[in-house]
């Protein structure tokens, strides 16, 4: 009986490490599955509406980000988007840049920073041309030299020419 009950808690635990092998990376790979969103909305938010996901100032503009509701509806959204959650305006919003892009938020898309409809950054200006750097050495033949040098640093110089005369063939032909 001990035996089959040592065989079996050893079965188990086997199973329970290959189980926690197995499942350690999709555990840890779910962490990327909730990314933060690509665009910044809030600030656009911020812009748009003070930050204010609920505000309805009766001007036909609705929500944190201000949709029309022909904009709202064709979109997606449903009822009006100051009733709406922040998620769900962002959700419609996502629409409404793949549709419509930047111009959608003329003056608040500047927040849009990420994605091919970011708005274009100003060129960087050119680098300075760097200085003409010196001609290198030849790395074999610099190695050569590095090694000559440790040699005779430790006492092994002529070995190492001898060493360096009968392999020159090889070196030759790292060199090309």
């Amino acid at each position: 009986m001990t035996t089959a009950r040592n065989f079996t808690t050893r079965a188990l635990g086997w199973a329970a490490v290959t189980g926690a092998v197995v499942a350690a990376p999709l555990v840890l790979s779910t962490g990327t599955a909730s990314a933060a969103p690509a665009h910044n909305w809030d600030g656009v938010a911020q812009c748009e509406s003070g930050g204010n996901w609920g505000i309805n100032t009766g001007n036909g503009y609705y929500g944190g980000l201000q949709f029309s509701q022909s904009t709202w509806a064709a979109n997606g959204g449903s009822g009006t988007a100051s009733s709406a959650s922040k998620a769900e305006q962002i959700r419609v919003a996502e629409n409404v840049l793949a549709t419509q892009g930047v111009g959608a938020w003329p003056t608040c898309g500047q927040y849009l920073s990420s994605g091919t409809t970011s708005v274009a950054e100003a060129p960087a200006p050119a680098p300075a041309p760097a200085p003409a750097a010196p001609a290198a050495p030849a790395p074999v033949q610099s190695a050569v030299e590095q090694g000559a040098a440790l040699a005779q640093q430790y006492g092994v110089g002529q070995q190492y020419q001898d060493f360096v005369a009968a392999n020159s063939g090889v070196l030759a032909g790292l060199a090309r």
